[in-house]
């Protein structure tokens, strides 16, 4: 079975590559490599997330939710630099990857961890997220509950999902399923992408 994104230990060849990508108006060198998600450059996806997010707030905590390499923790730490950065992602190569890119960045309030090491006490601000949608409905559905009910009460998650994948869908899970606290609706629509936003009532 071939590596996927979500593969927690990927059997390809940890081959690094250095890059220099665009990240909400600013380039940034990084360092990327095989066996996570979209190795060669900022996807798409990821891209209309960036330009359609409001500002992050400057303080408290912040979730990468499927952090990849960290194109979404390096723009948080850049738009919020007191605030702490949390990018969770079950892929340890990944994990790396984060870790030495915030590092290069001077982004010293940046956690990459696995989604089991984030402090269960722990509430988040804001949630910024490409999920990974082919772990399949049930798996995402029961990530999306966990992560979405430790926002604090007003803060915002915005989702980036493909229209093809199943955005539409997901938006109404969102709105039904989460509970009478949370709201879901459509915050930005570009490229075949949706860019949903979760609210927890303050």
């Amino acid at each position: 079975m071939s590596d996927h994104y979500f593969t927690a230990e990927p059997a390809s060849p940890d081959q690094r590559r250095s890059r220099t990508v665009r990240l909400r108006g600013d380039e940034v060198a990084v360092e990327t490599a095989g066996g996570v998600f979209s190795p060669d450059h900022v996807d798409t996806g990821t891209e209309v997330l960036l330009r359609s997010v409001p500002e992050p707030p400057v303080e408290g905590d912040l979730l990468d939710l499927g952090c990849g390499w960290g194109p979404i923790t390096l723009s948080l730490a850049a738009a919020s630099p007191l605030a702490t950065v949390w990018a969770v992602d079950v892929n340890e190569r990944a994990l790396d990857l984060t870790r030495r890119n915030a590092e290069a960045a001077g982004a010293a309030r940046v956690h990459a961890v696995r989604p089991e090491d984030v402090p269960e006490d722990v509430r988040f601000a804001a949630i910024w997220s490409n999920p990974p949608i082919r772990v399949g409905k049930e798996a995402l559905h029961a990530m999306l509950r966990l992560w979405l009910h430790r926002l604090l009460p007003g803060g915002e998650a915005h989702l980036v999902v493909a229209k093809h994948l199943g955005s539409d869908s997901l938006q109404r899970w969102l709105d039904t399923e989460l509970g009478a606290e949370f709201g879901a609706d459509r915050a930005a629509t570009s490229k075949g992408f949706r860019v949903l936003r979760v609210t927890r009532a303050g």
